[in-house]
């Protein structure tokens, strides 16, 4: 049985072979859906040029602009922008070319009351608008449109299905035509860079501790500890730790022998025992990496991979109870018999000997999960210092920093002056405005206000801060993105602009901070160590090692173990890294500004993040249920996720919103769902049986993984 079973489809179903009409007309129909969105797509950020009087300005703008999110660009950019005009988009421009309709940098012109016109909603600027703001609705629309009808109606292949989609929503989004088919391939080029090494060095475990009968060895460990009342719990422990680097059709066939032999002994509990296994390993799968979906999640949502493993084992835990308690259930209700599968008899299987330690065949488990999971837990005690916040003890020039932010006008003559001062608040402004010194109110007011700055994302901008000359180091932090920068990254980002700024010339105005303590130090250490790749080397010359040694194979046949399974993981690193393109090119068409404001009314308030969890559960589900696969749900979901939430403040971890979406992808496997057949198939049940077991199961497993995502979220958001 290969690995990765869901992911694969035929590159053609027989009866489309058999129909050319339909594959003709399918062709024709992907092109006029690029020649027609390539007109939907040519938005106002597109076409526009710069306002050349002020009747153009008093147009109304839309109720919500959307416009694309500042991307950092180096200072040595910057230092080029005064050589163009105001508008034009160029190089320092934090809003680029397709946010310039309402001027430079992406911000809206400010309107005047008495010079703007009034104009009814019936009118034609009026109605422009109105399309403007649902023209990324209509992309998104087409590009989920061409993923499952290519996947659903015409059994193409999912990377080419994604690829496709990538394109025509490329295609249709604002920007240079010249390079909108090139990053596609830079953002898939990207997504395969965090996530092949991984997928390929788990495939090869998986495989290894098959072979070597690691993953017996685990299994049986697991049921002679439990006994064989107990066993169901067992099987579904079993299940649950060799998902985390073995496939799921791979573990139900490695453990449904076990099963199928319990019930021999015990003559009772069949239809318990399979939906056990089933439970425990469709919920890691899901929600624990190195398997796919919940790697690419992972990196979509920019989460730590260790937390993602921590958060998504935490949340798989007791909805695999939940799943033994409905498969007792079930168990119950329908007195299912055990079949015989195929024609052969069940094998025989190895003697205990055969098989390697308990010890050995754990470690290429455990192992890089301890690495991986220690580097996170270092690097979170080392943010956990407060080595970037400000004290008043921190400026040393008090009279300086009032000379330079004292008022509007005089840090405006500052290089980045205007930019500190325009961030801070009323009460810090007045204490920079009088007697100098401020007084010790006047000193808590501006830390106070200052300190809120390290945390701002929009705080750096490359027109905001023209002119001032910024080191190496600061140059390489603000020229990263700070979507989903972790906030202790971003405060020392944003204290070396301050410091940089306020110290330009000779001046000493603020301390230099210190980042590298010793727990900063021995998080740095960490990160070479439980770097996700490197432990998975680790974890592979393990399995690798094992199998020479229990099979005594040689040098020819380790190859071809090796090659078989490299060629599983290569066909899921295409799917994956193609649902990582199509997920960036949402985002350059503006997908989550435009749902942001449709939605408004729900995504606004103090319970807004919470609705997020909602929105990407839901969206899981419906993929699941429309094209089949969880995991291209999972990429799906997670793609069109991380456009909507970009730059919102959630109150939580985006690893909860990772867990919502796997949540949600466990949820309607029916018979459009490989996992589905094989549960059926190689269980030994009927259609109708595995719709009222399996298909059920994983909607209980779903909701109450989904339920343990919301509390984890409003009691623990670790942030």
């Amino acid at each position: 049985m290969r690995a990765g079973n869901d992911l694969r489809r035929p590159t053609l179903h027989t009866s489309a072979a058999r129909s050319p009409w339909r594959l003709h007309f399918s062709c024709l129909a992907l092109l006029a859906v690029f020649a027609g969105l390539w007109v939907v797509g040519k938005t106002p950020a597109q076409q526009a040029t710069p306002p050349a009087s002020g009747a153009e300005a008093d147009q109304p703008a839309p109720r919500r602009a959307l416009q694309p999110r500042a991307t950092p660009q180096t200072p040595g950019a910057a230092e080029q922008a005064p050589t163009q005009q105001p508008g034009t988009g160029g190089a320092g421009d934090a809003g680029g070319g397709a946010g310039d309709a309402g001027g430079g940098g992406g911000d809206e012109l400010p309107t005047q009351p008495n010079d703007t016109k009034d104009v009814s909603s019936d009118s034609p600027s009026a109605k422009r608008a109105a399309f403007d703001n649902w023209t990324p609705l209509f992309i998104l629309a087409a590009g989920i449109a061409i993923v499952l009808g290519l996947i659903i109606i015409f059994k193409v292949n999912a990377f080419i299905a994604l690829i496709t989609a990538a394109m025509v929503v490329s295609v249709c989004a604002p920007g240079d035509p010249a390079t909108k088919i090139k990053r596609v391939a830079d953002a898939f080029g990207s997504t395969a860079g965090g996530i092949g090494v991984v997928i390929a060095l788990a495939a090869v475990i998986g495989k290894a501790m098959l072979d070597s009968g690691a993953a017996d060895r685990i299994v049986r460990a697991f049921v002679s500890f439990m006994g064989e009342k107990r066993a169901p719990i067992a099987l579904m422990g079993s299940g649950y730790v060799l998902a985390i680097p073995v496939f799921f059709d791979t573990v139900f066939y490695l453990l449904v022998p076990l099963a199928r032999s319990l019930h021999r002994r015990t003559g009772v509990q069949y239809l318990k025992y399979i939906l056990a296994i089933g439970a425990g390993g469709a919920l890691t799968h899901s929600l624990v990496p190195p398997t796919p979906g919940p790697l690419l999640m992972a990196s979509t949502l920019n989460v730590d991979l260790g937390l993602m493993i921590m958060a998504g084992a935490l949340v798989a835990l007791p909805a695999a109870f939940a799943g033994v308690i409905f498969a007792d259930l079930a168990d119950r209700v329908m007195k299912t018999p055990m079949r015989q599968v195929g024609s052969e008899p069940d094998p025989e299987p190895l003697s205990d000997k055969e098989l390697p330690s308990l010890g050995m065949s754990l470690l290429p488990v455990l192992l890089p999960v301890l690495m991986i999971s220690t580097n996170t837990v270092l690097t979170t005690v080392a943010d956990l210092e407060p080595t970037t916040e400000l004290t008043s003890e921190d400026f040393l020039d008090w009279p300086g920093l009032q000379s330079r932010l004292g008022d509007a006008a005089a840090a405006a003559s500052e290089p980045g002056g205007a930019a500190i001062n325009s961030e801070l608040s009323d009460e810090a402004r007045a204490a920079l405005a009088g007697v100098s010194p401020p007084n010790a109110e006047g000193e808590t007011a501006v830390v106070d206000s200052l300190n809120a700055i390290l945390a701002k994302k929009e705080f750096y901008s490359d027109e905001g801060f023209l002119g001032v000359r910024f080191s190496e180091g600061a140059k390489s932090m603000v020229s990263k993105d700070t979507t989903r920068m972790r906030r202790a990254v971003l405060e020392r980002r944003n204290r070396l602009v301050l410091e940089e700024t306020l110290n330009t010339g000779g001046a000493e105005i603020l301390r230099p901070h210190t980042w590298e303590t010793p727990r900063r130090q021995a998080a740095n250490i960490s990160d070479l160590f439980g770097n996700a790749n490197l432990a998975l080397l680790i974890s592979t010359v393990i399995a690798l090692w094992m199998l020479v040694k229990k099979r005594g194979l040689s040098k020819t046949e380790l190859a071809g173990v090796v090659e078989t399974s490299l060629m599983s993981g290569g066909v899921i690193i295409l799917i994956t890294a193609g649902g990582g393109a199509f997920g960036a090119m949402l985002k350059e068409a503006q997908i989550g500004e435009a749902i942001q404001d449709l939605f408004e009314g729900i995504l606004e308030g103090q319970n807004s993040g919470m609705a997020y969890l909602y929105l990407g559960f839901l969206l899981a589900s419906v993929l699941k249920i429309a094209q089949g696969s969880g995991t291209v749900a999972m990429i799906v979901g997670s793609s069109m996720m991380a456009a909507i939430v970009v730059g919102e403040d959630l109150g939580y971890s985006p690893v909860y919103l990772a867990t919502a979406i796997g949540a949600g992808s466990l949820v309607g496997s029916w018979m459009n769902d490989s996992g589905f057949w094989i549960f059926a198939k190689m269980g030994g049940l009927t259609e109708t049986e595995a719709l009222k077991s399996w298909t059920f199961m994983l909607v209980v497993l779903g909701a109450v993984s989904f339920g343990i995502t919301l509390l984890l979220a409003r009691f623990l958001p670790l942030i």
